[in-house]
């Protein structure tokens, strides 16, 4: 037993300084020459296992990116990262109204030259939103450098509904007190043209 358990240790030990390199035959044979009392059948079985153990703990560690959304509007398309995994309530609430067409056709209802450019009101003056609020989700380290994409709110921490803006301008006394949920990747340009107005033709996640 105690032979085994050497020969044992032996193999993780194999395993973790070559990578996992080469076939579970060939790990086998490697740690069986080197041990002599264990038979080769025995160290395969436990080379296979814990090749596949070590092969389902990478893949479970292996994230997924955070979507895209692209958003077409009057003045031109931009897309934004949506920070799924590091702001899950805010982010999954947008994604969630992005793929049920929501924000398909909804304007710009406000701008604020050098600070924000906000939309996704139904009633396209400010005071609606979806059938629901989320919880205020403030994420250390998103904060709102231009191009970022956060919630908007009435005085009531936890009112935020489907109501978004783009921060176009210097923003930063707002972290801390509105969630950040994704960046502008790509077309600032356009997001630097978007007027109270404006419309958002098509919102939606890219494949």
């Amino acid at each position: 037993m105690a032979n085994t358990l050497k020969i044992l240790v032996a193999l993780f030990m194999a395993l973790a300084l070559f990578g996992c390199t080469g076939t579970p035959q060939a790990q086998a044979n490697m740690v069986y020459q080197a041990g002599g009392n264990v038979t080769a059948s025995a160290v395969q079985s436990a080379a296979q296992n814990t090749a596949s153990a070590i092969q389902n703990l990478s893949g479970g560690m292996s994230m997924q990116k955070n979507p895209i959304v692209v958003f077409e509007t009057t003045k031109g398309t931009f897309k934004a990262e949506i920070y799924q995994k590091e702001a899950p309530i805010t982010a999954n609430n947008f994604l969630g109204l992005v793929n049920s067409g929501f924000y398909n056709n909804l304007t710009f209802h406000r701008y604020e030259p050098n600070f924000v450019i906000q939309g996704g009101d139904p009633r396209g003056d400010g005071t609606g939103g979806s059938n629901k609020t989320i919880k205020l989700e403030i994420v250390p380290g998103l904060t709102h450098d231009v191009g970022a994409l956060g919630m908007a709110r009435s005085d009531d921490p936890n009112s935020a509904s489907s109501q978004f803006y783009v921060v176009t301008g210097e923003a930063h006394f707002l972290d801390g007190q509105y969630a950040v949920f994704g960046k502008v990747t790509e077309g600032m340009d356009v997001v630097y043209k978007l007027r109270k107005g404006d419309r958002m033709t098509k919102v939606y996640v890219e494949q």
